[in-house]
């Protein structure tokens, strides 16, 4: 199975889906025109993937911001998520924010309380070299 990779773009987020490692991930800001025509082709890569393997999932989310359509899109993604912890199948999931961004920690832990993928929260410290 290929990888699944679709560049940032001002719309959307980045996506990288590496079949080898089974790690995913989601970053930038979704506000597209359509969020279902985008996540359409990562719903049926992931839909393939879970086909395919037993493989431990590692989801990795660090959004900026999802319009009302993303966030849905986002609640189908950890549904399909699900089908694979129902097979045997382990998904871990770390959801990235600013520590000031109380909106997208709230609407992680929204998302948290109605499906049945655990799901890690991690603030994005600032790190300074010295």
């Amino acid at each position: 199975m290929e990888d699944l990779i679709i560049g940032k773009t001002k719309y959307t987020v980045a996506v990288t889906f590496s079949a080898a490692s089974g790690q995913l991930e989601m970053e930038g800001s979704s506000y597209p025109e359509n969020a279902f025509e985008f996540f359409g082709p990562v719903f049926q890569w992931i839909r393939t993937y879970i086909e395919q393997t037993k493989q431990r999932i590692e989801l990795t989310l660090k959004f900026d911001y999802l319009n009302t359509s993303s966030l849905k899109c986002i609640i189908d993604l950890f549904k399909i998520l699900e089908s694979h912890v129902e097979n045997q199948g382990e998904v871990i999931v770390k959801w990235y924010y600013e520590p000031d961004d109380e909106d997208m920690l709230e609407s992680g832990k929204e998302i948290a309380e109605d499906v049945r993928v655990p799901i890690r929260f991690c603030a994005i410290e600032d790190v300074v070299d010295r």
